[in-house]
Order: C-alpha cells, then structure tokens, then sequence
C-alpha cells in the first residue's frame, strides 16, 4: 500500500511525541515493504506573502515534503482551513495516488488533508494526539493555568479563554473570581463567539469525512464520543520496539536516588513543579538528583525561569537536549522517571519508554498518564498541579524499603510494535478495499 502520512512537524528540528510516532510508523511501513512519504510543516513567516513552498527531502531514509507556509494576508482561518496547504496537498495526492491518508493530530496542517483525501475518493484515518479538534489551544489548558473540564457549550467561552493570555484580562479574571469572563461573554463575545463557532464547525464537518479515527487512550476517547460515531473510534495503543533498550543498565539502590525528566521544556509539561518539590525535599541519607532532558531553547523565558527555581541546588541539572538514538544512554543514566504534566497528556511515549527500558514512572494522575502508569504497581501518581504531594512521592522513594525495586518489578511489557503495526495494516487494509468497492459501484 501507499500512504501518506500528514504531521505538524517532523525531526531533525522537532522531536516531540507525535513527530516521533510518525517517524517512527514511517520507518515500520517501509519496512515491511509499504510505501510512505511525510508531509509536514517546517517554517511559518508572517513576512512572506500567504502561500506554500514545499521542499522535498530524505530525513533517515523517509522521503519527506516540507512546507514553507507563508502568513502575510493570511485569511483569518489558515490556521485549522488553510487553503494553500489544501491546495497543495490535494495537488500532492493527484499526482502520488496514495491509498490511505493518514492525519496525525490535526495543528498546521488543517483540515484541508482531509477535505483534498476525501474529494479524491482517498481513505482517511486521524490518529488523535492531543485534542486540537476540541480547543483552539490544543491542550484543554486554559489561559489562566486552569484545567478544562470539557470544551464549553458556548464557542464564546473558548474566545475568552485565549483573551487570557494577556494580563489585561488575566488578572479581572483572578480578582472578580471568574465574574470578568462571565461578563464579557455576555457583553462583548459575539465576534469571538462567530470565530470559534466557525472553527468548531469546520472542524467538525472535516472529522465527518474521516473513515477511521484512532485514539491512543481511554481517556482521549471519551472526550471525543459525543462528536465520533463509535463504529467510526477506535483505541489502539502505541507499539514500541523494546529491543533497543534490551542494554539499558539495572537501576540503581543505594544513598543515591537518581530521578529524569525527558521531554519538552514547556510550561505546561509541569516541569517547575518537579523542581519546586526537590528543592523542598528534607534532609536524608539517600540524596535524591534530578536530571532535565530536553530543548531548553524552546521555551526561553520559561527556561530562564527554571534556573531561578534551581538556583545553586547543586543536585539538578539541565542536561538539554539529545539524539533520540541516544535515549537509552539517557535511560540509564536514571533509575526513575517522572512526568509532572498539568494538562490532560493523551498517551505519553516518555512513559512507554520508561517502562520498556525497566523504569518506574511517577506522575500525575491525569488523563492518559493515570492510564499507563498502575500506582504502586509499576508507579506512583500524585495529585496533579501539587509540587507538595509530588514532594510526598518522591520522600517514599528514598524512605520506604524495598519500594523502588517492588515498583520495577511490577513493570509489564509494552505493546509491541509489531503488534500494533498488525492491527493498523489490517484497518488500513480493510479501508483500502471498501474504499474499492465503492469506486466500482460508481
């Protein structure tokens, strides 16, 4: 079969997890003798006049287009309908013909590679990374640090919330106890309310067209079930090769607690949590040490602000970023990881890997991390956006006898990848032949 798979972004210059899902289903269906190409979007430049340019390259052995959007004079909606990208694409898919469209998340892309696939006659499957189709920030965050329970009824809540980025409407927001934001939806929303209802709707007539939708979690499908016919949502867990961490050294017991983070260093990965509740850690015979992999250029202010919290706490460090061939060099390194996420993580590969290179996760019992992560079994969690019940975790880690090795010990295999490349090509399939017998009714 022929697929083309579709992504924000894509390695070398982003390594995010769903960037690296799809590098990593490009490199499975390759090998075993598929064809796949990756489409992505590399560059944005608000001083280039509204259009694409799209560059061909080879990125390990995947042949891959990169998109080069420009954004002056963009229409208002480029950001989930863009109409050069739809454009291009549908263009890409003439020529190519690939058998199965595969739209990972949905940010930068847009709808337009499901609208060009399906006015093509192409099967389309989106794999749900993270929840752009429901908020306009992607992760249900709000602007204020807030958690949101569900996407509001009324688009013109959602309005407000991006209003929050500013402290001009932060801080009403805070004094009058969310009255502000009740006020202005009332008063002054309905430009706001005509914005998000348009994305809302486009969004969700594209997800309409979709022939298969896949969520990684229990909990991602949930959210989705109001919106996704159940014959239409599917939930197949990430597969991973443990055969790379088959080398990965035994953790270690002693008067040393040597705790990871690995991911982004984003504001809301909750990492300044993890540090607050280091540094409040008590005196004790086993030191505990921290170590925090990832891009620190990301997210710079953010950044500057996590070295204030470490101040000269000499037992963190900031060790940046790597190669993902060297993860599990960096798994050794560690005898724990954590993962102190404040929004609603879909499926974390920081903790499929973890636990396929035999390390035990602490994590906030949160979304699709309380999925992967069995408290005290193979992790403990902790109350989410709290650095003191954090602290209270890892004080058992150094305290309680035995914990860290019964943890380890409780730690089950991930799905394989092999297992789940069987179950995708078997949905792939199955589309591929509807998709002929409807062309053959016509």
């Amino acid at each position: 079969m022929r697929i083309l798979l579709a992504v924000h972004h894509f390695p070398p210059k982003y390594s995010a997890g769903a960037e690296l899902y799809t590098m990593q289903l490009a490199r499975e269906l390759l090998r075993r003798g598929h064809e796949a190409e990756v489409v992505c979007v590399e560059t944005l430049a608000t001083t280039q006049p509204f259009g694409v340019r799209a560059e061909p390259d080879r990125y390990e052995g995947i042949p891959v287009w990169r998109l080069h959007l420009g954004l002056r004079d963009a229409p208002a909606n480029w950001s989930y309908a863009n109409p050069a990208i739809e454009a291009w694409l549908r263009e890409r898919m003439r020529i190519w013909q690939p058998d199965i469209m595969h739209l990972h998340g949905g940010y930068l892309i847009g709808t337009g590679a499901i609208t060009a696939a399906h006015a093509l006659g192409i099967a389309t499957v989106v794999t749900l990374h993270d929840y752009w189709f429901l908020c306009p920030r992607i992760t249900l965050l709000r602007g204020d640090g807030s958690l949101c329970q569900q996407p509001p009824d009324d688009p013109a809540a959602c309005a407000w919330c991006l209003q929050l980025d500013r402290r001009r409407y932060r801080l009403p927001e805070q004094i009058s106890g969310g009255w502000a934001g009740r006020a202005w939806i009332k008063l002054a929303g309905k430009d706001g309310r005509d914005e998000q209802q348009a994305r809302r709707d486009t969004l969700r007539s594209a997800l309409a067209k979709v022939d298969m939708i896949i969520a990684p979690s229990r909990f991602l499908a949930g959210l989705f079930s109001e919106i996704i016919a159940p014959e239409r949502l599917t939930i197949l867990r990430y597969g991973f090769d443990t055969s790379r961490f088959a080398l990965v050294s035994p953790i270690q017991t002693g008067n040393r607690l040597r705790l990871g983070y690995i991911g982004q260093i984003a504001p809301h990965k909750g990492v300044h949590l993890l540090i607050t509740a280091l540094n409040s850690l008590p005196y004790n015979d086993v030191t505990a040490e921290l170590t925090i992999f990832g891009n620190p250029e990301q997210h710079p202010a953010y950044t500057r602000y996590l070295r204030r919290l470490i101040g000269d706490n000499p037992h963190i460090h900031l060790a940046g970023k790597f190669r993902h061939d060297q993860l599990p060099t960096v798994l050794s390194s560690v005898d724990v990881v954590v993962v102190p996420s404040i929004w609603y993580e879909n499926s974390p590969l920081s903790i499929i890997e973890a636990h396929a290179a035999g390390r035990p996760v602490v994590t906030s019992r949160l979304g699709g991390m309380a999925e992967l992560v069995r408290d005290g079994v193979d992790g403990l969690h902790f109350t989410p956006n709290d650095s003191r019940d954090l602290a209270r975790q890892l004080q058992r880690l150094r305290t309680e006898k035995g914990l860290l090795q019964r943890l380890r010990d409780g730690i089950q295999p991930p799905p394989s990848i092999d297992d789940e490349m069987h179950a995708l090509l078997e949905r792939y399939t199955a589309l591929f032949e509807r998709r002929g017998v409807e062309r053959g009714r016509v």
